[in-house]
This record gives structure tokens, C-alpha cells and sequence, in this order.
């Protein structure tokens, strides 16, 4: 009985120990691999290195934001932002990949990485700053007033208290809008605030002075006018998640030396005619 028991022990012993060696021993979870951001370079090596080594740029922008970014008579994805970010990449050895968003989703894709930076002209603001990083600005506008030609109740920003204007959610434009005690329409962009506008379904638009004198340069007996201006230029830039500071220099170098041989006043003399960058 008692050999048969030191047996028995033996065998249990000896089955353990074949379980332990034969068992392959898990990684921690820290001790893993990270996946790479861009599917070729580590995540240690930041965004620049991931773009450079994926061999692209992801730009979130609207496609329907005339002139900065829309699509022309043959579907083409054109603008002044486009072309802008075109160049920016080209500067930096890759090629842009362009992906239309919504305005009012498009800060939501970019924390979520589904693309690198926004492009559409965003206007920096002390909140975005507080969350995002900017490039350097490349473009200066005012906030202007838009109403129907015939319209004659509203000549000024104040006016609009009780008014309904057409903004997209999200814009600093619906804040100055709102401030003047508008009742605020939820619109996709600049040509469906003119499109309600001549179909009297708003008072008014608050927009961007450069939307307006480009669909004025391209229809020039639409039938809506300017009244009134604000009094500070808004300067907007390509916006990024923070911690990406290498990504934002290599981005700031390229528009720096766009200005200076002269590859971004051909652009801007395109869409606007003059320099928009001051």
C-alpha cells in the first residue's frame, strides 16, 4: 500500500512538471508590441516618422466649403486648402490623402487619428489651442454679416436678436451669430447657409469674407450683399492632436518656404486675387 501510494505521488509529480515545461509563458500586456500608427514606423519614432514611413499625409476637410475646399464641374476635390495641403505634403515627400468629413464630425475624427490634421480653414481660438496644436497661420479673414439683397431689417450684427441664422454648429462664426441673440440654424456649411438664405428659410448668415467674395467672383448676380463686418481677423491654420510637435515643424517649415519662393501667392492669387496670408 505504502509503495503504491509513493507511486502514485510520483506520477502526479512527474505530470506536473511535464504540464509546467510544456506551457508557453504569456506576455504581459506592457511587455506587447504597440502597433504602429501608420503601419510601417514604431509609434516611438512620432508622427512625422509614421507619415514618412506610411508614405502618406491624412487630411480631415469638407469638400463642400467653397473656395477652400469643394469639388469642381468634374468631381474633382479642389480649393485653396486642398491645393495648400497638396503642396504641404509634396514638401514633405508624401502624398495627401484627403478624407471629407462633415465640419460638425470633423474634430471628432481627429481624436479619434482617423486622420493626421485638418485642413479647412479652421480659425484658431483659445479653446481649440487648449486641446489641439495649430500650424502656423496661413490665412486671414473677417467675419462678415450676409443677408438677402433685399433684405433691409438688418443692417448690423445686432440686428440679428430674434433672427434665425444659418451656422454650423461647431464654428466660432455660430458663436458671433449668437452673441448678437440669433437664433441659430444648424447648416453643413457656406453654400447651404446661401442656399437658405434665397429661400427664406434664414434671416441671415455670419461667414467667412473670403466665402463671399469668391461666390461673388463666380455668380455675381447672386442676391445677397455684406452689411456689416466684425471688427478682428480671425487667422486660421492646419490644426493637429497635441504631442505631435514634429509633425507641426516639418508643417510649419514647408509653409514657410511656400511664402518665400512663391508657391503659396500663386495659390492664393488663384482663388482670391491677392495675398491672404495678411
Amino acid at each position: 500500500m505504502r509503495q503504491r501510494l509513493c507511486l502514485i505521488i510520483g506520477l502526479t509529480l512527474a505530470l506536473g512538471l511535464l504540464g509546467a515545461c510544456g506551457k508557453k509563458e504569456a506576455i504581459p500586456p506592457e511587455a506587447a508590441p504597440t502597433p504602429s500608427p501608420s503601419g510601417g514606423a514604431s509609434a516611438s519614432q512620432g508622427a512625422l516618422a509614421a507619415i514618412k514611413s506610411s508614405g502618406k499625409i491624412r487630411f480631415g476637410t469638407e469638400g463642400t466649403y467653397s473656395p477652400f475646399s469643394f469639388h469642381d464641374k468634374d468631381g474633382k476635390l479642389t480649393g485653396f486648402d486642398v491645393e495648400v495641403a497638396q503642396e504641404v505634403a509634396s514638401r514633405l515627400g508624401v502624398q495627401p490623402e484627403f478624407i471629407e468629413t462633415k465640419w460638425d464630425g470633423m474634430v471628432a475624427g481627429l481624436d479619434a487619428k482617423r486622420f493626421d490634421a485638418i485642413v479647412n480653414e479652421v480659425s484658431i481660438n483659445e479653446d481649440r489651442k487648449a486641446k489641439y496644436d495649430f500650424s502656423d497661420p496661413y490665412i486671414v479673414s473677417k467675419a462678415v454679416l450676409i443677408v438677402k439683397a433685399d433684405n433691409q431689417s438688418i443692417t448690423k450684427l445686432a440686428d440679428l436678436k430674434g433672427k434665425k441664422s444659418g451656422q454650423s454648429l461647431t464654428s466660432n462664426l455660430r458663436a458671433i451669430a449668437e452673441s448678437n441673440g440669433a437664433s441659430i440654424v444648424q447648416v453643413d456649411g457656406f453654400n447651404q447657409a446661401v442656399d437658405l438664405l434665397l429661400s427664406n428659410r434664414i434671416d441671415a448668415t455670419v461667414n467667412d469674407s473670403l466665402s463671399y467674395l469668391d461666390l461673388k467672383k463666380q455668380k455675381p448676380d447672386v442676391q445677397i450683399k455684406v452689411v456689416d463686418e466684425t471688427k478682428d481677423a480671425s487667422e486660421s491654420a492646419i490644426m493637429f492632436n497635441k504631442g505631435n510637435e514634429d509633425l507641426v515643424g516639418a508643417v510649419n517649415k514647408a509653409l514657410a518656404d511656400m511664402k518665400s519662393d512663391g508657391a503659396y501667392l500663386n495659390i492664393s492669387q488663384k482663388y482670391f486675387g491677392q495675398d491672404v496670408s495678411k
